[in-house]
């Protein structure tokens, strides 16, 4: 027997967004917390983001040096996992 589809009210969806957007929850967080599947919410999501990309003000000088410096960080903490993963692969080998 195949299942009906539930169907939600725009008021519902608005506010779901709202939680994810506003508050930078994660889509699973808020789907749990609300009994919708997570797809479904993320497609919300992104409908909504699509509709409004212009309604974010653009990062202000202080925030593109953040942004920046945070994307130093994560190169140099990638290259630090993947030096250690090798070490890790090396001296397992030496190990044996």
């Amino acid at each position: 027997m195949p299942e009906s589809r539930r169907s939600f009210s725009s008021e519902l969806k608005e506010e779901a967004v709202k939680m994810v957007v506003e508050t930078a929850l994660p889509v699973a967080e808020v789907a749990r917390e609300i009994h919708v599947n997570e797809g479904t919410l993320g497609s919300w999501v992104n409908r909504y983001r699509a509709e409004h990309v212009d309604d974010e003000p653009p990062l202000a000088l202080s925030g593109r040096a953040r942004l920046r410096e945070l994307e130093k960080e994560v190169r140099e903490l990638r290259m630090k996992a993947e030096f250690l993963g090798k070490a890790a692969a090396f001296f397992a080998r030496e190990h044996r």
